[in-house]
């Protein structure tokens, strides 16, 4: 037998809907994730039973009405489930760096960064700096850059060394004045 016949009017649903709202949330809080959304399950399933758009008779109101919040509920939760995956909580929107754009603080301490590198690098010696500049910057070999300036091979291991200690030295000392 279908749940839909020509037994009792659509305002006789929404009469034994009314009587039967606990037992309806019940069903809806079983579904979902808190008694508030029971509650809005409960409130959109009786303004869609009680502003039906079109007459109609139901044989049994009580299930009729089961099967509309029951319906309604896993709406909800297929809708959040949906939504969820389209979410993600994890990132604080506040802190998500946006390419391109640069807050005056943060220009700032490149600003500073750049200027202290560059006046660590002026601190050394001119082969070292060279040689530095040579890997870092033109991306030379170290057998190239030994070529360029005349030294062993072993030597252009060290100064590179040596203003890469420099260099990273100036970032720490950066930040722990920054820090205070």
């Amino acid at each position: 037998m279908s749940a839909i016949s020509c037994e009792i009017p659509n305002s006789a649903v929404a009469e034994v809907f009314i009587e039967n709202r606990a037992h309806l949330w019940r069903v809806a809080r079983k579904i979902v994730s808190t008694a508030e959304v029971a509650d809005d399950v409960v409130q959109d399933a009786y303004l869609r039973i009680a502003d039906g758009s079109c007459e109609r008779s139901v044989d049994r109101p009580m299930g009729y009405c089961c099967q509309v919040v029951r319906n309604l509920a896993l709406d909800h939760c297929r809708r959040l489930r949906v939504e969820s995956s389209y979410r993600c909580f994890e990132t604080d929107v506040e802190l998500v760096d946006v390419p391109g754009f640069c807050t005056p603080d943060r220009r700032l301490c490149e600003r500073q960064v750049i200027a202290a590198v560059e006046s660590a690098l002026a601190a050394l010696p001119s082969r070292t700096r060279k040689a530095f500049e040579f890997h870092r910057i033109e991306g030379l070999t170290q057998r190239e850059i030994a070529k360029r300036l005349g030294c062993a091979l072993g030597l252009v291991n060290g100064l590179i060394a040596e203003a890469t200690d420099a260099v990273r030295s100036c970032g720490t000392h950066l930040l722990d004045a920054q820090a205070h």
